[in-house]
Parts: C-alpha cells; structure tokens; sequence
C-alpha cells in the first residue's frame, strides 16, 4: 500500500495585488451576481471568462422552482462563451458570490463538482491550464489551473 498526498498551490491575494486584467475579470464576476436568479437560495454567484480573443463573457447562477433544472454561473458562462464563440479558448475564470442578504462573501467560493468537471472540459478543449481566481470581499485565491480543483478528475477515455 502507498499514501499519495495531494497538494494543490493556491496563492492568496488582495484586489490591489491583481494584475489589472485580473481585477477586471474579478469586478465583471462580481457585477454578474446581480443578475442571478436566485429566488430560492437567495445566493447569488457570478462568473467572468476570459477569452484568448479578449473577450469576456459573464453567466450568473439562474435558479428553478425544479431544483435540478437550475444552472450555476459557472456553467452559465462557460456555456454561453463555447456557443457564442466556439474557436476562442478559455484563459481565466473568476467566481464571486453575495449571501442572503445581498453582502458580497468575505471568503472566496469554489465551483461545485459539476461545474468543476464542465470546466475540466473547456480547460481540456483549450489544450492549456485555465486559471481560476475565486474572489472573496477580503482576499482571491488564485489557483493555476481547473485541474487544481479537481485533481482526481474523470477524463474521457478513447
């Protein structure tokens, strides 16, 4: 028997350490959640990628009374940013979230599992690592790769 130990590098950051890309990448996340849907959670994310072409499409979390018919940010905008424009690579996604009372979070969020493996899927298509800045009101963690959220990730076997 043998114990592997995993560890995922995260560097921690302020907004005024951002590179400016970043910052702005983080702001249009932070903007996005204040167009979620959340009726029933009332937790509201937001979510900003950032193309190769230089574009940056936003998604935000859009709730059903359906539970399972409701679709992350995350997903959101990945989704949307692969059918609006199918050639570009993704670069960098960043997530932020609001609670209940509409506060933005003091610590950053992660994806969920499904959202963690969508992304797996575009970093995979992009053919390169995907960097993920998840923000928070007081710090970003800044991690290199969707790899890093899921390091025994499920990949398509040929």
């Amino acid at each position: 028997m043998k114990q592997i130990d995993i560890m995922v590098p995260v560097t921690t950051m302020h907004d005024d350490e951002l590179t400016e890309t970043d910052f702005i990448l983080v702001k249009r996340a932070r903007e996005a959640t204040y167009r979620s849907y959340a009726p029933y959670s009332k937790f509201h994310v937001g979510a900003a990628i950032l193309l190769d072409n230089g574009e940056i499409v936003t998604g935000s979390n859009q709730e059903n009374a359906a539970t399972p018919s409701s679709l992350c940010a995350e997903r959101t905008a990945a989704y949307y940013a692969h059918s609006t424009y199918p050639d570009a690579k993704f670069m960098t996604i960043a997530i932020a979230a609001r609670d209940t009372t509409g506060k933005e979070l003091k610590d950053p969020i992660s994806p969920c599992g499904a959202c963690r493996q969508a992304l797996l899927e575009f970093e995979t298509l992009a053919g390169h690592d995907v960097r993920v800045i998840l923000a928070g009101s007081d710090q970003c963690h800044v991690l290199e790769s969707v790899h890093s959220l899921l390091p025994l990730s499920f990949t398509h076997f040929e």
